[in-house]
């Protein structure tokens, strides 16, 4: 995937529960987010929030907007907004202010230059990057359990900001339907041999007041997605 890329496109798909303080500034910073000669496409899939999300949703232009009916989860809103995409790369963008949209060239540059398959922006190779520590601590955890299962070398598993080839990331048939989507996700890359890249990204992190979601079972769900991939392969 190399020369030409005029007419390649780049599909955001931003899951989003209860966004309503963020979802409006970042449309706004991803709409002038810089991405070189690629086209952009922005697909938002409300998971049946029950604030003013989708109302934000129903006034913006140049948005593709769809709902779930029910809260399904995070992997579950990937999921829907991955039948509706129509680019080449899909990058995953969360609906909240944590991860900088200002950052989706450099992201881009290695699949383009056929450096990687997939990108994955990583917090902790940057040291201006502010964590809560105990989500801190939790990422090293689990990160470190996946270099450890698979003889990996990442430095930030549970990141957000994963850029795929679009092929690759359907032909995984992603399972999970809430957060355990990250270790699924990367369980399945590494044994599949894609080529998996990591470029050093900033991070603003919320805490739970200010709409942090993922809790403490999030991360039991995630030792148990790795350990189960580990076993059984990645068509379990």
């Amino acid at each position: 995937m190399t020369g030409n890329v005029q007419n390649m496109k780049l599909s955001i798909i931003i899951p989003v529960y209860n966004e309503e303080r963020t979802l409006r500034e970042l449309i706004v910073k991803i709409k002038e987010a810089d991405i070189g000669d690629l086209e952009k496409e922005i697909i938002i899939i409300d998971d049946s929030s029950d604030d003013a999300t989708s109302q934000i949703m129903e006034g913006e232009s140049g948005v593709i907007s769809l709902y779930h009916t029910a809260n399904k989860g995070k992997g579950a809103a990937i999921k829907t907004g991955l039948e509706h995409a129509k680019g080449e790369l899909v990058l995953i963008q969360d609906g909240d202010l944590e991860y900088n949209p200002g950052e989706y060239k450099k992201l881009i540059q290695p699949i383009v230059t056929n450096k990687a398959d997939v990108v994955y922006g990583t917090r902790f190779k940057n040291k201006t990057a502010r964590f809560k520590t105990i989500y801190y601590l939790a990422n090293c955890l689990l990160t470190f359990l996946t270099n450890f299962l698979y003889g990996s070398y990442l430095t930030d598993m549970e990141t957000c900001y994963k850029l795929f080839r679009k092929d690759i990331l359907l032909g995984l048939k992603i399972k999970a339907s809430r957060f355990e989507f990250e270790p699924e996700v990367t369980a399945k890359l590494l044994l599949s041999g894609v080529r998996i890249h990591e470029i050093p990204i900033s991070y603003q992190a919320r805490n739970r007041a200010q709409g942090k979601k993922i809790k403490f079972e999030d991360g039991l769900k995630a030792v148990y997605t790795l350990m189960k991939y580990r076993v059984q392969g990645w068509k379990a």
